[in-house]
């Protein structure tokens, strides 16, 4: 009833109501924009690019990412993920470079302009992407045993590259419109639902291959409910995970203007345990991706160098910790920086009670981080390669993704972000929130994935 309760107040909010049938208008479009085809491109050939794309983890990876649209041979193939490319390397561009340091800080203005260069550099690198994509695509259908062939002149490639750019600006532009005038962040938005739109049909294959009778079927439906009951388990870690914080109290010193008192309250600074995000995962694969080309290149001889074409084998998923672990070390470092934190407060006359403004402040901080981000890496660790472990238990590829990995801390973080705004909107006109206590935290880092 309470649940009944909390959608009619939605319900009830005026600019409530709007956002999010703006967001679901915005979202319809996406999703049939994710099944309108390339020119050119006959069945035959979609179904040559599907089985090439069940047939490796990573091109399924990057299908689920799309929603389907690589799979499908869409003018939406190429998905958000160029400008979520773009994006992280405009951020590092302004971790090093002082030019881009120096526009972070000049408010609005700089980040309108980072987010023009993000724009160029994200039509840059669909210039480069949507060529390759489309040899791929040539390729597998020419190399498939169903009689078709497809052949992609330099013209031909050269306007159908046009379409996937503009494809995937176009999804930029609502994901924008989505932040303007509907619910949650935009871009994120698109990812969950390019995610989610994966699961009913790789939940649907996973039922029907525990049904008794079926090729392979090991455990019947008992095994059914307990990947269920599993995959809700991991869940809930990775909103532990996303949500979990370490207040540190600062007081702030009492101060006499005229006949007012000001300061003396005491405040917490919410240091994150995961205060990197998604961020080492994907830098992770980035490098992952090195002796997978390498072993590509040399013809696919067994050896050390090919295990890291399979994405389920120990040496890629044992490396793949590793790097995890470390990429968040380094984020971390990099973006939470306990020196400037700690020069804040002494400026504003506030201190953590028994440490020492200035330099003991900054070293106690860089302590405390130094011990949360320890089992914060390692869990990220252990999320990042359950999908191996689902898969080495007989659970499907498709199914198996949603198990960890990226796909599901984006899943968590975005629900939670959304859910946050929408209780913000109840608390505002003075509902009851979306929980009958507490407040739901969404993320605090500012990342848009």
């Amino acid at each position: 009833m309470r649940f009944i309760q909390t959608l009619k107040n939605i319900w009830t909010i005026q600019e409530l109501r709007q956002r999010l049938l703006i967001t679901l208008l915005l979202v319809f479009i996406y999703r049939v924009g994710c099944y309108v085809v390339l020119p050119g491109i006959s069945p035959a050939d979609i179904d040559a690019l599907a089985k090439f794309t069940n047939k490796s983890g990573l091109m399924q990876l990057l299908d689920m990412f799309s929603g389907g649209a690589f799979s499908q041979a869409s003018i939406f193939a190429l998905g958000i993920m160029p400008y979520i490319t773009a994006s992280i390397v405009i951020q590092l561009c302004g971790m090093i470079l002082p030019s881009f340091q120096k526009m972070q800080r000049e408010g609005e203005s700089g980040r309108q302009k980072l987010n023009q260069y993000t724009r160029y550099l994200t039509v840059l690198i669909l210039f480069l992407q949507a060529p390759a994509y489309l040899v791929n695509l040539q390729v597998q259908v020419n190399s498939a045993a169903n009689g078709s062939t497809l052949q992609l002149g330099f013209w031909t490639i050269a306007y159908l590259t046009v379409i996937l750019a503009a494809g995937s600006m176009f999804i930029m532009w609502l994901g924008e419109r989505i932040t303007d005038r509907g619910i949650g962040n935009g871009i994120s938005f698109i990812i969950l639902v390019g995610i989610i739109a994966r699961l009913p049909g790789a939940l649907w294959y996973e039922f029907l291959s525990r049904l008794p009778g079926a090729s392979g079927n090991q455990g019947g439906l008992v095994m059914f409910i307990v990947e269920i009951v599993l995959l809700f388990a991991v869940t809930v870690g990775a909103v532990l995970l996303v949500q979990g914080t370490r207040k540190v109290p600062v007081q702030y010193a009492k101060r006499i203007v005229g006949n007012r008192q000001y300061g003396g309250a005491r405040q917490y600074i919410p240091l994150k345990v995961n205060a990197a995000g998604v961020m080492p995962i994907i830098f992770a694969q980035a490098i992952m991706f090195i002796p997978m080309t390498l072993a590509g290149f040399r013809g696919g001889e067994s050896g050390f160098l090919h295990a890291f074409t399979d994405i389920n084998s120990f040496w890629y998923n044992f490396i793949f910790f590793i790097l995890i672990v470390a990429f968040t070390y380094f984020y971390t470092a990099i973006t939470v920086r306990p020196t400037q934190m700690a020069d804040d407060m002494k400026r504003n006359n506030g201190f953590i009670p028994g440490v020492k403004p200035g330099k003991k402040t900054a070293e106690y901080l860089d302590a405390i981080m130094s011990r949360i981000t320890l089992p914060g890496s390692i869990f990220l660790g252990i999320v990042a390669i359950l999908p191996a472990f689902a898969r080495f238990f007989g659970i499907s590829q498709n199914f198996a993704q949603f198990f960890g990995g990226t796909s599901l801390l984006i899943m968590v973080g975005v629900v939670l972000d959304t859910l946050q705004q929408i209780e913000s909107h109840l608390m505002m006109h003075h509902y009851d929130g979306l929980m009958k206590e507490g407040k739901i935290k969404g993320r605090t880092t500012g990342q848009a994935y």
